[in-house]
């Protein structure tokens, strides 16, 4: 059973629109984002830079986030789910706005 990668939306545009993408056998997560780059390229460059993994991307296997585990280095086992997740941050102030004083009365 292949591991599958799960694709945000930004990064479909690159994966011809795939939501996920079945990987064989990646025995980590660095194998399995350079096996998607030999699938789809230029994902990598949108996933990592210099120091690894980028700040604002998360990558879990199953429910854990791989900066708690082994990283690029954390294993994979067939079957497992690697979800890439942008995150997001910030929100609105002001009017009716999350955390805004909003309208009184």
């Amino acid at each position: 059973m292949p591991v599958i990668a799960r694709i945000p939306t930004p990064l479909r545009s690159l994966t011809g629109g795939s939501e996920e993408i079945a990987l064989e056998n990646p025995a980590t997560v660095g194998d399995a984002i350079a096996e998607l780059e030999r699938k789809h390229p230029g994902v990598k460059e949108r996933l990592l830079d210099e120091k690894g993994v980028r700040k604002f991307i998360n990558v879990y296997v199953g429910d854990e986030d791989i900066r708690f585990l082994d990283g690029l280095k954390t294993a994979l086992k067939d079957g497992d789910q690697l979800s890439i997740v942008p995150a997001i941050a910030g929100g609105a102030g002001g009017a009716g706005g999350a955390g805004g004083a909003g309208r009184r009365a």
